[in-house]
């Protein structure tokens, strides 16, 4: 049995459907029914999936009545087409204030356990209301989104029908909605995932090879693990910029500098990329990883990589964008 082979059949250890995430860094050979893609999305037992709360949800998504200045929703930080980033390298704030972070993806955020590149929230509803409320970001308050909402008939109806138990308009019942649409934006099956599941045409040499150094020599794996390609971590990559990610939020010196670890499927269309937008393209990213590795802040040790081989795991990153749209 060939690397590429074992490797294809150990990939259970990178998409474990069971967790999703924390995949061990050692692959052991699985059966192939492991790697599957989960299908099952993880909803809330106090907010159960239904169609009309996904739908209300969307509804709030791409809504600029959630602004102060009712020109701003969601989706104009998070675009559909620009993988729910919008492709600046800092995100805008209210009246063109620029942000100090890229917009993180909402690709796969169904399966993380903290949100927003410090980790601040610990659920989609907490998530859902900061931005909105946020004096740089859309800065509405509370009370007058719900005074809009309420006057609005045909949302008065559609929240009676997604929250049947609800007796009015509330912020929990809008986050709830928003974080229930959410929760369904699972990146679609992609090349790669057809390669684990038995084609063993889907994938280029290139993205083959890529794969093993993925998984082998370069250690991406260590913290790109599960399904979605994140072990939902927080780490020091060695950028330079004076943000302190985490550390600004837990005041411990341990987790200065440190960022959550993001999915890298749908990746193509999510340039620039980090928390700070600074890698323009997958060649820089896999460049910057190559070549400014520090062991005090991978705790990975030092990694040389060719020309050909840093091509390589280009070819295997670009296999996780879907083929559909």
């Amino acid at each position: 049995m060939n690397r590429i082979t074992a490797l294809k059949r150990a990939a259970g250890a990178l998409v474990t459907a069971a967790t999703l995430l924390m995949a061990p860094a050692v692959f052991a050979e699985g059966d192939l029914s492991d790697f599957a893609r989960p299908d099952g999305i993880p909803f809330p037992t106090e907010t159960p999936y239904t169609p009309e709360r996904a739908e209300l949800g969307q509804r709030l998504f791409f809504d600029p009545q959630l602004s102060a200045d009712g020109a701003t929703s969601c989706a104009s930080c998070h675009q559909p087409d620009k993988g729910f980033e919008d492709g600046r390298k800092t995100a805008a704030g209210l009246r063109g204030r620029t942000l100090a972070r890229h917009t993180p993806t909402l690709w796969n955020v169904a399966i993380q356990t903290a949100l927003f590149w410090d980790g601040r929230s610990h659920s989609l509803e907490d998530q859902a209301l900061r931005p909105v409320s946020a004096t740089v970001e859309m800065n509405l308050d509370l009370e007058l989104l719900v005074a809009r909402l309420s006057a609005d008939r045909t949302y008065v109806a559609a929240f009676a029908e997604a929250f049947p138990d609800e007796l009015a308009i509330s912020p929990d019942t809008v986050s709830r909605a928003i974080a229930t649409y959410e929760r369904t934006l699972i990146s679609p099956l992609s090349p790669f995932d057809d390669y684990v599941a038995g084609d063993e045409d889907a994938l280029s040499e290139e993205a083959k090879r890529g794969f093993e150094l993925f998984t082998g020599k370069a250690r991406c794996a260590t913290c790109h693990t599960g399904w979605a390609f994140t072990n939902g971590g927080f780490h020091d990559i060695g950028l330079t910029d004076d943000d302190l990610g985490r550390g600004a939020l837990t005041l411990r010196k341990f987790d200065e500098h440190r960022f959550r670890t993001p999915t890298l499927r749908e990746l193509l269309s999510r340039a620039p990329y980090m928390h700070d937008g600074s890698l323009a393209t997958l060649e820089a990213v896999v460049d910057h990883y190559a070549d400014h590795r520090k062991p005090r802040l991978f705790a990975l040790g030092p990694v040389k990589l060719s020309s050909a081989e840093r091509a390589d795991i280009v070819a295997f990153l670009e296999s996780l964008d879907s083929t559909t749209r």
